[in-house]
């Protein structure tokens, strides 16, 4: 798994909260183009017209994801994030003993972007969100990097460490392979330690994207483990010297204020379509990343 029981995803820094944020989420039960019920949680900001959909890691909707969702909606971007096993292990919530591992092989690529889809609309249809992100982590990393390619009129995605090689059985379904069809924005944040997504991984996936004349930028942080957008803890040490606590405002699309300036971290960093102070830039309107103190 990608975060232990009891891990919590970073506070918001202090100079992205705004004077008034969303209110709690809310679970919410939704259907897939199948008619497969899934579970989602729901949080909606104060007002504004940015959302994200957040595609978990392994275990599928828990806790962790529910508060990043929270988290988001404090800083005035709705966010939804929804489970990836409602066609074998139903709509109920579930503990930490949760045999995900059993679930996960059962899962398929395309009946997960049906859940992505149905996830972009009940958001778009509760919040009023009209330009919304796919936002993933681990297994759902990747599946961020897919929806750029499988969902019409997203604003752009973004991916932790998602997984980009092919097992067995998984032939021409690497992202890599996908990019050639990716119409979407895509931002990819790696670690430089991560032993299960080697850097060789990571710039394939980068050079087919600027093949097929992808907006991308994929940023590869040095020393960083798989996992690493969490709170203090032993795997990630402390918050202040982790990209994950010290940064993770970065993917926070359309929000007010990013509490770093985006340019030190991209220095000498492989990138495509930068203008300006834009870490990438979706169209003129969708912004993943400000300066500080820039104001829309």
């Amino acid at each position: 798994m990608c975060y232990p029981p009891g891990a919590r995803p970073p506070d918001l820094p202090s100079d992205l909260r705004p004077i008034s944020g969303g209110a709690g989420g809310a679970d919410a039960i939704l259907a897939s183009q199948d008619g497969t019920k899934l579970r989602a949680y729901v949080a909606k900001a104060d007002a504004g017209d940015i959302g994200v959909v957040i595609a978990p890691d392994v275990r599928g909707l828990h806790s962790f994801y529910e508060e990043l969702a929270d988290r988001f909606a404090e800083a005035g971007v709705h966010a939804i994030a929804f489970d990836y096993f409602g066609r074998t292990a139903g709509t109920g919530k579930r503990g930490d003993d949760f045999p995900f591992r059993d679930h996960v092989p059962q899962t398929e690529p395309a009946t997960i972007q049906q859940d992505v889809a149905a996830s972009i609309a009940h958001l778009q249809r509760t919040t009023g969100a009209k330009r919304v992100f796919v936002l993933g982590f681990c297994m759902g990393g990747r599946v961020a990097f897919n929806a750029s390619a499988d969902q019409a009129g997203i604003a752009g995605v973004i991916g932790f460490y998602g997984r980009l090689g092919a097992r067995p059985g998984e032939e021409g379904q690497a992202p890599a392979d996908r990019a050639p069809r990716m119409k979407a924005p895509v931002l990819a944040l790696m670690g430089g330690a991560d032993p299960g997504i080697p850097e060789t991984e990571v710039r394939a996936f980068e050079k087919a994207m600027n093949d097929a004349n992808v907006k991308n930028h994929v940023e590869l942080y040095a020393g960083a483990p798989h996992s690493f957008l969490t709170a203090a803890s032993p795997r990630t040490r402390t918050p202040a010297t982790t990209p994950g606590a010290a940064r993770w405002a970065s993917c926070a699309p359309g929000t007010r204020r990013s509490a770093h300036d985006p340019r030190p971290a991209l220095r000498g960093a492989r990138r495509r379509d930068l203008r300006g102070d834009h870490v990438l830039r979706a169209d003129p309107g969708a912004r993943l990343a400000r300066r500080r103190h820039l104001d829309r």
